[in-house]
């Protein structure tokens, strides 16, 4: 179930939201975890027991280190990384296991093995860095454990950012599971930030993604450079409005139910920087592997070249992390690459220059860094990169670019002025009178046109459904 689906807006989350008004506060995390479990269970209920192993581990992971942390600390030690490993084990079957006998059969004398054929887990690389984070932060003191099965279960299907983040660390709701504030002004909050998040997804990312499909599955021989870019730019803007979209619907999910999750985004597309665009792209990921993963190795604190190691490190995970394919891999060595350089003497320059030529510069190493990620095919990716940048005799403008860029140039102005601040600003600007009338008004056509697009189209991809 995804929430821009007609069965998620007009029968999930209505009876969610009564039943939950309607239980007394300290009944309603069982409501919340019955509906989680339903959320979930949805589309592959078999997973449910996967999910269930993953809490009690966790759990259970949680408790001994609490109570040894202080007194035993070896013993405490020696628990956690129990469940670290139980914990990377089962992301490393059921995500990469196949993968792994895929690259391994390339080599001739193992070319009989055979991959098992494991259906991904909607969501596990989600929720396992949720579960693992637990039992981490209680071993450094960062929280206390959860002795109520029931409150940790909650968390770690919650469902708002189950399936597609952000990423929650238990720390930053441990207290709203225990009791949290419900009332209608949040109600309010929490339902215009889903609207603007629905039509983030459904008005933006689903009109343009049409664009990139009808390129991506082109033959890169009847592709212009004009075209090339289109589909590039049009893939750009559509994982952006996706992901931060949902985002924002998960974000104002959460807070319908009483729960503050931390922004994801904050308008990348703006940053001057390789590095300043990952500060301000899908937040909760960054900070976590900078957290749990960079500052343990050392961080910047042993040289530059152990800060460097570290950084290829973390960003040969952070690929993989996003799907068990090879172009991953190679789009998480390239990220980590440019923030090397912009490290040892870039960023400083960049600092320095005219902004427009620092925006361009990220600008056309984030789309180029698109193509890597949307492309799995290795042969395919190379051609498409060479037409775009006029190295394999393409022509460079085609009838057929002109007509798809006639055709959506007002969505690429609409597109390009949302990524901006701009509505913020002026939504800030409005006196709260104007608000009180103009949300709404706002929030009503959204979900009417939304609604609209929903029972009129089939296309609503989930571009999120392989993490």
């Amino acid at each position: 179930m995804v929430f821009s689906s007609i069965i998620f807006m007009y029968l999930y989350l209505p009876i969610t939201l009564i039943v939950y008004f309607l239980t007394p506060a300290r009944y309603r995390n069982i409501w919340l975890f019955l509906v989680n479990i339903v959320f979930y269970g949805w589309g592959e209920p078999i997973y449910i027991l996967l999910m269930f192993f993953s809490i009690t581990v966790n759990y259970i992971v949680g408790i001994m280190v609490g109570k040894y942390k202080d007194s035993n600390k070896k013993r405490a030690k020696t628990y956690l990384i129990v469940g670290i490993i139980i914990n990377l084990a089962l992301l490393l079957f059921f995500k990469y296991f196949d993968f792994i006998i895929e690259s391994l059969s390339a080599i001739p004398f193992l070319s009989g093995l055979e991959p098992l054929g494991i259906s991904l887990p909607i969501g596990i690389s989600f929720y396992t860095f949720q579960a693992m984070s637990y039992p981490i932060d209680v071993y450094w003191g960062n929280t206390t454990s959860q002795k109520s099965y029931l409150n940790f279960a909650t968390y770690v299907a919650l469902f708002p950012q189950l399936i597609a983040g952000p990423i929650v660390r238990y720390k930053d709701v441990a207290a709203e599971l225990e009791q949290r504030v419900v009332n209608s002004e949040r109600v309010a909050k929490g339902i215009r930030r889903f609207c603007v998040g629905l039509a983030k997804k459904v008005l933006l990312a689903n009109s343009i993604g049409q664009l990139w499909d009808v390129y991506n599955t082109m033959p890169i021989s009847e592709m212009s450079v004009a075209g090339a870019w289109l589909g590039a730019l049009a893939y750009t803007f559509q994982i952006y409005f996706d992901f931060s979209g949902y985002s924002d619907m998960a974000i104002g999910l959460g807070e319908m139910l009483g729960f503050k999750f931390l922004e994801n985004f904050n308008y990348p597309y703006i940053s001057k920087s390789i590095t300043e665009f990952w500060r301000r792209w899908h937040i909760s990921l960054s900070t976590w592997f900078r957290d749990y993963i960079y500052i343990p190795l050392g961080g910047n604190r042993k040289g530059i070249k152990r800060q460097i190691i570290n950084i290829l490190i973390v960003w040969s995970v952070t690929g993989l992390w996003h799907g068990a394919s090879w172009n991953f891999v190679f789009w998480g060595l390239y990220y980590g690459l440019l923030l090397m350089v912009e490290k040892l003497f870039l960023y400083k320059w960049l600092q320095k220059i005219p902004a427009i030529f620092s925006h361009i510069y990220t600008l056309l190493l984030v789309i180029g860094g698109w193509m890597l990620f949307a492309i799995e095919d290795s042969s395919r990716l190379f051609k498409y990169l060479g037409t775009m940048f006029a190295v394999n005799g393409a022509d460079l403008i085609s009838s057929q670019a002109v007509y798809c860029f006639r055709n959506y140039a007002v969505l690429f102005i609409a597109l390009i002025i949302a990524s901006m601040p701009v509505g913020k600003f002026i939504y800030g600007k409005m006196n709260d009178k104007v608000k009180n009338i103009f949300a709404p008004i706002a929030i009503a056509a959204v979900l009417i046109i939304c609604t609209a697009y929903l029972v009129d189209s089939t296309y609503n991809p989930f571009l999120y459904f392989r993490f």
